[in-house]
């Protein structure tokens, strides 16, 4: 028998000062039995700190190489933002550039590994998208305080990311980047 996605809910408080962005944004989100904590917590915060009207997570899962893990569209369907998590391939983020006007990258990945990745192949438009680094260290510590249901306060100011939960708070840097070499 296959085991089944567990479903989180969290209400979270979301305060981006460096975007100009503060609301409240109900999450429920499903986590993949393969899909481990520091992924689920990466998309929680990508989907929070890119929040605007249309954005919605992918109904495949894990396992949709078609569908990028959070997506924006329009009222008519339109792709406006492809948000990807994790590690993509070269040849993902070729497509992704291709198929949305904006690409996000949300990662806990070493830098110089996703440039490598991205230097196998050229990307279209590769040098716009955004690459946000969150450190690991904060997602790991963030990971022992969450529970499936609850409220989190995100805020984010001047790179720095804090996140409470249950009035203790995780505290890391977001460093935006670019996959070509500076």
């Amino acid at each position: 028998m296959a085991l089944g996605a567990t479903v989180f809910h969290w209400q979270v408080s979301v305060s981006d000062v460096d975007r100009g962005f503060y609301d409240e944004v109900g999450l429920r989100i499903a986590r993949h039995p393969s899909e481990n904590m520091r992924y689920l917590l990466t998309r929680a915060i990508a989907y929070c700190l890119e929040y605007e009207e249309g954005i919605a997570f992918s109904k495949g899962g894990l396992s949709d190489d078609e569908d990028p893990p959070i997506s924006v569209r329009d009222l008519t369907g339109l792709l406006l933002a492809w948000i990807d998590i994790g590690s993509p391939s070269a040849d993902r983020l070729h497509r992704a550039a291709k198929a949305a006007p904006r690409v996000a990258l949300y990662t806990s990945a070493e830098l110089a590994l996703l440039r490598r990745e991205a230097s196998s192949r050229t990307i279209h438009r590769g040098a716009d998208i955004a690459v946000w680094r969150l450190e690991p260290a904060m997602l790991d510590a963030l990971e022992k305080k969450v529970d499936r249901t609850g409220k989190i306060d995100l805020l984010r100011n001047d790179g720095q990311l804090y996140v409470t939960v249950g009035g203790a708070t995780v505290e890391g840097t977001i460093t935006r980047a670019s996959l070509v070499d500076p």
